[in-house]
């Protein structure tokens, strides 16, 4: 089925992803993938191309265009590229990051944040989970105490991506014992005493992401660097998720495409019994259902994105496209790698770089178990 999703500005917009990513990230992949971190160069020639903060006001040197296609053909792009650990840097930067920003920041805030965050010199992470609490916002215990002009902020947060490069980390924090009005969001700096990075992560995939432990002792934090009302963290969290999700099916299922189409090459050139191995019925049959899976999601998640830039995109529907399209990345790529037989098991493939990367889609940003508990309370039962 012919995709009618993007216009002109979209599909140049891409093209130019695709050429900064072939030039600049492309040729040191494997490097970062080795040193599990990608440099922090990358966001300001990201930031200078103009792949950060298209949705930001031109006053602060973004885009201008509140418009999530943009997010999405970038997106795509990585997939394409087999760079899937340093684009989640810049996916989270854009899509996750950044909305709580343009919603919630005040004036001198935008000032002082968003031309550092479009250029790329400011790179932002999210502190929501901890080592006893994921799932469960409401049992966040990272404390952050009124004194003067500042909070005090202790505690610890985990598993943040972009934890190590971060230089603005949107943390939640609990600002009174009160298990849903008692949350708050503030902004933590790099540099602030007491805020502490700890390892790196060694992951099973995404290893030129970083995803790091952060701890907080006594740290002062100015009363300015409340992103919104004191109370509201767990409201606004939950108004911002399912762009988040929706962030994630969109990689997931350009994953999940881009796998397809290495397959799709690889059957046609690999022979066995002196044939092309995609000559065989289950190589066509295997294929021609991953073909159909694929192109029936699309056609869901570009439906979302335009109800994203509508504002109608709700916490439901955010969470089918996340539960449905996560999945599908999983099933694809495990039966991708079946067809390229033993060479699929060796790491020199992106097929296996792929499966290794895939499998944590199904936990981060809401489990499958997640998505499914949202989606039956729609249900009535």
């Amino acid at each position: 089925m012919k995709r009618k999703h993007y216009d002109e500005d979209h599909l140049a917009f891409g093209d130019s992803v695709r050429t900064f990513l072939q030039k600049e990230v492309v040729p040191n992949y494997l490097e970062w993938e080795e040193a599990e971190i990608s440099p922090r160069e990358i966001f300001t020639a990201a930031g200078k191309n103009g792949f950060l903060g298209m949705a930001v006001d031109e006053q602060y040197g973004g885009g201008g265009i509140d418009d999530f296609r943009f997010n999405q053909i970038l997106a795509e792009e990585v997939a394409n590229a087999g760079v899937t650990g340093t684009g989640l840097g810049i996916t989270l930067h854009n899509d996750t990051c950044l909305p709580y920003f343009l919603t919630y920041a005040n004036e001198e805030q935008r000032e002082r944040w968003l031309p550092g965050i479009v250029s790329g010199d400011l790179i932002t992470a999210v502190g929501m989970t901890e080592p006893g609490a994921g799932s469960d916002l409401a049992g966040i215990r990272t404390s952050a105490v009124r004194d003067g002009d500042h909070y005090i902020v202790n505690g610890s947060k985990t598993f943040i991506t972009n934890g190590i490069n971060a230089d603005l980390v949107i943390t939640v924090v609990r600002t009174s014992p009160d298990r849903h009005t008692g949350l708050s969001l503030l902004i933590l700096e790099r540099g602030q005493e007491g805020f502490e990075r700890g390892r790196n992560l060694n992951k099973i995939g995404l290893h030129s992401q970083d995803t790091a432990e952060l701890s907080f002792t006594d740290v002062r934090v100015p009363v300015a660097n409340l992103l919104g009302e004191e109370g509201k963290g767990f409201l606004q969290l939950v108004k911002k998720l399912p762009q988040e999700r929706l962030s994630i099916a969109v990689s997931a299922l350009a994953e999940a495409r881009a796998a397809f189409n290495n397959t799709l090459a690889y059957v046609n050139e690999r022979k066995a019994f002196g044939k092309s191995i995609g000559s065989f019925q289950n190589s066509k049959f295997v294929l021609a259902e991953i073909a159909t899976e694929l192109d029936v999601a699309q056609a869901y998640v570009d439906q979302s994105v335009i109800a994203l830039n509508a504002g109608e995109l709700d916490a439901v529907d955010a969470s089918k496209a996340k539960f449905y399209c996560t999945e599908l990345q999983g099933r694809t790529i495990d039966k991708c790698l079946q067809l390229h037989g033993g060479y699929g098991y060796m790491l020199e493939y992106p097929i296996a770089r792929a499966y290794a990367d895939a499998r944590v889609t199904r936990i981060y940003g809401g489990s499958s178990e997640i998505m499914k508990e949202v989606i039956s309370r729609s249900l009535g039962i």
